[in-house]
């Protein structure tokens, strides 16, 4: 019998745990027309990682520090030129001039939350998200899995209150906090509305994008793409206001931090010196060993001698040939486009046809001056048991899985003072036979705790 069909040894009692968690949803839901599989009990996470995933905030924040600087020193003729062209081309100039003005050149998101793939060899970072959803879906999860077995809530990360004190905290001293959701982002407005009624310190409210009734020194927390500025009728008003520093806005308008690219140009080896003096060789090598290998798919051709490092391939258009075992690669939209979150505009080659695969390096070839695509090795995410309660039928189900961890880390402090904390860790296990794992509706979506 193999681990995955192990029985469960109390399989009434996970029934009666994953309905104790189903009964306390809230009666709209958490997000519009989706639901999961409950699980009855955390996903476990081994001390050592719970050790690293504490310390990763802390060099996340300094990355983000990072390319901050490495973008406005581009801008200034200090780094490179062809860095802040990367980063800008393809948005509106009013949105590049909000980036550059200088009530904004420290700021940073609130907010980080990395997307980690359990590998065999610990983790990969694959995505960074600074407007992620999940905050409040996490909060419920750990509140309610604590509920469930209070003896071993204080083995939840984060425990039972973690996830709204750092989302409150982030804050500051503003006694108003404004949540303002897009329409674009509205199958998340319930998570939104449950946590900003529970928000300690801070009375916390949901607006809509036409939301201009922000007080002197109210907070505002952007639940919005840059992308979709277009229909966000608060946005020039909201900027602007923070800009006078009349409220505390966060993420701040810097499409530059929201960009894939900077994965791939923490590989880039012109800039090697750049990211060892601002992330320290430490930092750097904790970074490289767990962001995919990165490339920018930019078209610009090659002299006749030139290949692509690590590929080498003398062109973009080469990647179509390549073999399907050779296809174990990652294309993905770098970040200002509509088809840059959600599992949207991500391609893995080796689970395409030839002809499904050459469409796809075709349109990221053809969108590199409005939407720029990288492309990174594909980490394979290991096979790990887990299992989830079927509520109709009453039983346990083992799962094969593979899995995605979503630390949330909320930033407290100013400047060189500013920490990112860690306050709860979001698992997602999809059947073992789904290559790109996201929220989908046979994911089985479970707080993380330290294990056995």
């Amino acid at each position: 019998m193999s681990p995955v069909e192990k029985p469960n040894p109390e399989p009434e009692a996970a029934v009666r745990a994953a309905r104790f968690v189903a009964d306390r949803l809230p009666p709209g839901g958490l997000f519009k027309d989706q639901g999961w599989r409950v699980a009855p009990a955390p996903f476990p996470l081994s001390a050592d990682l719970v050790r690293e995933l504490e310390g990763l905030g802390r060099v996340l924040l300094q990355f983000y520090k990072a390319i901050n600087l490495l973008h406005r020193q581009s801008r200034a003729g200090r780094q490179p030129g062809w860095v802040a062209q990367l980063y800008d081309q393809g948005k509106p100039a009013s949105l590049l001039g909000w980036q550059e003005h200088p009530a904004f050149k420290s700021e940073l998101p609130r907010v980080i939350r990395p997307d980690l793939l359990l590998t065999e060899e610990g983790f990969a970072i694959t995505e960074l998200d600074s407007v992620p959803g999940g905050i409040g879906l996490t909060a419920w999860l750990n509140q309610t899995y604590s509920a469930l077995a209070p003896d071993a809530a204080s083995r939840l990360v984060g425990g039972a209150e973690g996830m709204l004190r750092g989302f409150a905290r982030i804050f500051g001293d503003a006694r108003q906090a404004h949540l303002i959701v897009s329409e674009e982002s509205a199958s998340y407005r319930p998570e939104m509305e449950w946590i900003a009624s529970r928000l300690p310190g801070v009375s916390a409210s949901v607006r809509g994008a036409d939301f201009t009734g922000w007080g002197e020194g109210d907070a505002v927390y952007r639940f919005f793409e840059l992308f979709d500025l277009a229909n966000i009728p608060c946005g020039e008003p909201l900027v602007a206001a923070a800009a006078e520093r009349r409220v505390r806005l966060t993420a701040p308008f810097k499409p530059c931090l929201e960009e894939k690219l900077s994965m791939a140009l923490l590989w880039n080896r012109n800039l090697r010196g750049f990211w060892r003096q601002e992330l320290g060789e430490g930092f750097l090598q904790r970074l490289q060993r767990r962001i995919p290998y990165s490339w920018v798919v930019d078209p610009t051709p090659l002299p006749p001698h030139g290949a692509i490092p690590g590929l080498e391939l003398t062109g973009w258009d080469q990647l179509k040939s390549l073999s399907q075992r050779d296809r174990d690669l990652i294309l993905k939209v770098s970040g200002y486009s509509e088809r840059a979150w959600g599992a949207r505009g991500v391609y893995l080659g080796s689970d395409l046809s030839s002809a499904e695969w050459s469409v796809a390096v075709d349109e990221a070839i053809a969108g590199f001056d409005r939407s720029p695509y990288i492309l990174q090795r594909y980490q394979k995410p290991k096979v790990v048991d887990f299992a989830y309660v079927d509520l109709e039928a009453g039983r346990l189900v083992p799962m094969a899985s593979r899995v995605r961890l979503c630390p949330y880390y909320f930033v407290v402090g100013e400047g060189d003072a500013a920490r990112a904390e860690l306050a709860g860790v979001l698992a997602t296990a999809c059947p073992a036979d789904k290559k790109i794992i996201h929220g989908m509706r046979d994911a089985v979506l479970a707080p993380c705790a330290l294990g056995g």
